[in-house]
């Protein structure tokens, strides 16, 4: 007696990993697409502490270093310049909210200077960011 198998009766072993594949991908591309993205001022400052702080909507920091160094969107601004990059901000987003990052030791005439020129381009809320107090 003889045993043929022709190819029609052979087993499959095989995994589709397709299928698997394609929901790890949508689900990366909704964590990314869903994620809060924070933008920072490009300077890391020790804020002072509050215990009367409140969460803001960011849009954008503006950063004040202890050697009084301006910065904005990482890039760092003479104080002079302000004005004209609140404007460009201005004219890409119609309701923007500014939060100025000033660190401890930096001086508080250029954090109310600061806040000025943000006020006078036209912006109409302007934080000033800190920690909690402990």
């Amino acid at each position: 007696m003889r045993w043929r198998r022709s190819s029609q009766d052979e087993v499959v072993n095989d995994i589709d990993l397709t299928p698997m594949i394609d929901m790890v991908f949508i689900l990366l591309i909704f964590f990314i697409v869903s994620t809060s993205f924070i933008k920072e001022s490009g300077v890391v400052v020790e804020r002072p502490a509050a215990s009367t702080g409140e969460a803001q909507q960011v849009q954008v920091v503006v950063g004040i270093d202890s050697d009084n160094v301006l910065w904005l969107e990482g890039d760092t601004v003479d104080i002079r310049t302000l004005s004209a990059h609140m404007d460009r901000l201005l004219a890409e987003k119609e309701n923007l909210a500014v939060i100025v990052a000033a660190d401890v030791q930096s001086n508080s005439g250029v954090l109310v200077k600061v806040i000025d020129m943000c006020r006078m381009a036209g912006v109409r809320d302007v934080s000033v960011a800190t920690k909690e107090a402990s």
